[in-house]
């Protein structure tokens, strides 16, 4: 096991086309870095690394199949103290390797550790400001990019015709194989209304399976973040709508075409980004009640269309005091005066370079009415 450290310590890492991310991981701070297969933890630890001097880490593939854990356990830590080591990576990190005791420790996994010493990040696919510094371009093409890339860093470094086996042969890899089958199935349901037990009742007509295992494997993925689930304000028992953790898994897994479905997915993805408490109702997209603010998705929505959608949930937007109502479209911009609440198209371009800011300015299209649509 000491020969294989010796290799680990000796070989150069490298984070080829590296964009630079929100996310930085400071000195002598150490930290566990979570997230979905492809997200980009290990490139975010190598990154790191590698402003340091070679002698002074030890990078660990925990997936390689050379590794004897019980062994590691032994001698890392005398390892690190005897070649001067201050920080050591464990990529793809197992519970069973014991944490060494150095001054720095960085480890990536999908699964989260209740580890109190080291500090979490959670790392997400990208939204779309990520996804901008990697497009590095600023035109009209970047959202249709987006629409096809995906937040996936990795998509960037292949070729078009093989995103999709790529994307399957990623996730195949990363989960088990019941994981795989609901993730796969899941790609057609995406912004639906979807219980355990449909998943189960689908799944079951394809191969043999326990109402305890989907469950526990369904956890598993929502726990990991390769799916979500958005509750029901208010209704806690009722069935939660399903989203995929990244928009390009759409495509991979499924030949249906769905754009609302996808659009929808998109808009949620980068509020959960920003963790914000979010429900949905009888025909509103999202519903943030400390934010007293409603989102929805009409990517190629008009103000006819608003003021219909608006009138049909007027009732809720009264009751429950929301003060504003964005509605992200494709390329629509508009502003609609209501008496009781402030509503504008925002396309998403705009929308999702400004989500959760404060002060974002209004659009300058001249403003309808709501009197004057009701007339």
């Amino acid at each position: 096991m000491e020969i294989l450290l010796e290799e680990f310590y000796k070989q150069d890492i490298q984070t080829p086309q590296y964009i630079e991310r929100r996310y930085f991981l400071e000195e002598e701070t150490s930290y566990q870095v979570n997230g979905i297969t492809q997200s980009g933890k290990s490139y975010l630890i190598k990154h790191t690394l590698l402003a340091h001097k070679k002698n002074s880490y030890l990078y660990i593939d925990c997936n390689d199949l050379r590794i004897d854990v019980e062994n590691l356990n032994k001698i890392l830590t005398r390892f690190c103290n005897q070649n001067d080591i201050k920080i050591v990576a464990l990529d793809n990190y197992k519970e069973t390797i014991a944490l060494p005791k150095v001054k720095q420790l960085l480890i990536a996994s999908v699964e989260h550790f209740d580890y109190p010493e080291l500090e979490t990040i959670k790392l997400y696919p990208l939204d779309y400001e990520g996804f901008l510094a990697f497009e590095q371009r600023y035109d009209e093409s970047a959202l249709n990019h987006f629409f096809q890339l995906g937040g996936l860093p990795a998509m960037h470094r292949v070729s078009a015709q093989e995103r999709p086996r790529f994307i399957q042969k990623s996730f195949h890899y990363a989960l088990s194989e019941i994981s795989f089958d609901i993730f796969t199935l899941s790609a057609n349901l995406m912004t639906q209304k979807v219980s355990a037990f449909m998943l189960y009742e689908r799944l079951k007509a394809t191969r043999k399976i326990s109402k305890d295992k989907l469950y526990t494997n369904l956890e598993t993925l929502l726990a990991q973040g390769y799916l979500h689930q958005l509750p029901k304000y208010e209704h806690t028992k009722a069935i939660k709508k399903l989203y995929l953790c990244d928009i390009s898994i759409k495509n991979a897994f499924s030949t249906q075409k769905h754009f609302s479905r996808l659009f929808e997915n998109m808009v949620y993805l980068e509020m959960l980004k920003k963790e914000f408490e979010l429900y949905y109702d009888e025909d509103i997209d999202f519903y943030l009640p400390s934010q007293n603010r409603v989102v929805l998705c009409m990517p190629f929505g008009n103000q006819e269309a608003l003021f219909k959608k608006i009138e049909k949930i007027e009732g809720f937007l009264i009751t429950h005091g929301v003060k504003q109502v964005e509605v992200v479209t494709m390329t629509n911009e508009s502003s609609l005066q209501h008496p009781f609440v402030h509503v504008e198209m925002i396309p998403f371009s705009v929308w999702a370079l400004t989500e959760g800011e404060d002060d974002v300015e209004e659009p300058q299209n001249t403003k309808v009415s709501f009197g004057d649509l009701l007339s």
